[in-house]
């Protein structure tokens, strides 16, 4: 499949899939804002049963989208958690009813900064106002109650996913019967806004970004782009399976160059992947994005106190971390279970052997797909789910 552009100057993406217009009813933001207009993109996934109890959110990472469990239209890759889910996987559609929305801010069709302003006609750029993960949960539970769902069975995601789920336990307790928040934190670190504020900076940077407004000048800062993604797919990885797979080892050479091409193999792969980001990724979207998880405290909306978040909860939690992933590292996961723990929540823990680093939830790990389905398994016992 030939690869578009989704964020080509001054076009909208033309996209497959589900959309859900509001129309002129206002999204309340944490910054103050009232947005109009707001358009939400999403997937289904298997069948909502009559009782609609069995339905499923999946909340995606910072450069997911909702095509989860399905050929993504832009790439013409599988879906980016199709090893999860589908018939007989760990997430079932032939059990459960699955829904992946992309989030606020996003560009594969949900409303974000390369969206139309209604107020200009012309994209938002630096013009859409900043948001939060607070705010992509509540544009969510309007696709939820569109569905006609009082109560999720499960919020399930991975990193800002694992934010999202977190959210939505603290701000509809009563509509989520169970969460897995996976390699996630409840407030992110000052060493991850770092590298976000590089990633930010290298876009900025780049003469064609033109101060947000590169859509409607017809540039595109393509290479600032991609610099942010190689620096990020680094915190997504760890030295083992760095080394495990390129090592010291040349690109299709049998000497250093004594230059500045990509002698090693290392460089190659990094370039590669900022290259074929650029293709599927708007760079403003990056800029909102990576703001809202660097935004995220999950605490502070209780008075700095996170067992308050979840206080007198029924929600039954599963946290997953992994040995490797110094991005969300296993300590950030104990602490949102001692804040579980402290009001009596229903809750379990797993701490998953790997040397994959951060992208380990996105890839085949039999011991997690394990622990995951085995807890789903005895949720839907619980709530009467065949």
């Amino acid at each position: 499949m030939t690869s578009l552009s989704v964020h080509a100057p001054g076009k909208a993406p033309e996209l497959p899939g589900k959309r859900l217009s509001f129309g002129e009813r206002r999204l309340k933001l944490d910054c103050g804002v009232d947005l109009p207009g707001v358009t939400l993109a999403y997937q289904t996934y298997g069948t909502l049963n009559a009782e609609k109890s069995n339905a499923i959110l999946i909340c995606h990472a910072l450069t997911g989208d909702q095509f989860v469990a399905d050929q993504n239209p832009v790439t013409g890759k599988p879906g980016w958690w199709q090893v999860m889910i589908g018939p007989g996987l760990p997430i079932d559609t032939d059990r459960f009813f699955v829904i992946c929305a992309n989030v606020l801010g996003g560009c594969m069709g949900t409303t974000g900064p390369s969206s139309t302003d209604p107020a200009t006609g012309q994209p938002y750029g630096l013009g859409f106002p900043v948001i939060t993960v607070g705010d992509m949960v509540r544009l969510q539970s309007w696709l939820i109650d569109h569905l006609g769902i009082d109560k999720l069975f499960a919020v399930i995601g991975g990193s800002m996913g694992g934010m999202q789920v977190l959210q939505w336990a603290a701000t509809y307790p009563d509509r989520v019967f169970a969460a897995v928040p996976i390699a996630c934190a409840a407030r992110h670190s000052a060493q991850n806004i770092a590298f976000h504020e590089v990633g930010r900076q290298a876009i900025m940077a780049d003469p064609e970004w033109r101060k947000g407004a590169y859509q409607a000048e017809g540039t595109n800062p393509s290479r600032g782009l991609s610099v942010a993604r190689m620096a990020a797919h680094i915190t997504y990885l760890s030295e083992a399976a760095l080394h495990r797979k390129f090592g010291r080892n040349l690109q299709d050479r049998s000497a250093v160059t004594y230059g500045f091409d990509a002698d090693f193999q290392v460089e190659s792969y990094l370039r590669h992947q900022g290259s074929i980001f650029v293709d599927r990724f708007d760079a403003n979207s990056y800029l909102y994005i990576t703001r809202a998880m660097d935004y995220f405290d999950l605490a502070a909306q209780f008075g700095g106190h996170l067992p308050r978040a979840f206080k007198d909860t029924k929600t039954r939690f599963c946290l997953v971390s992994f040995t490797s992933d110094w991005l969300f590292p296993t300590s950030e996961s104990r602490a949102i279970v001692h804040a579980l723990n402290a009001v009596a929540a229903n809750v379990s823990f797993v701490e998953i052997e790997s040397d994959k680093g951060h992208d380990a939830f996105l890839l085949d790990e039999p011991e997690f797909f394990k622990v995951l389905r085995g807890f789903l398994d005895g949720c839907a016992e619980l709530r009467g789910i065949r």
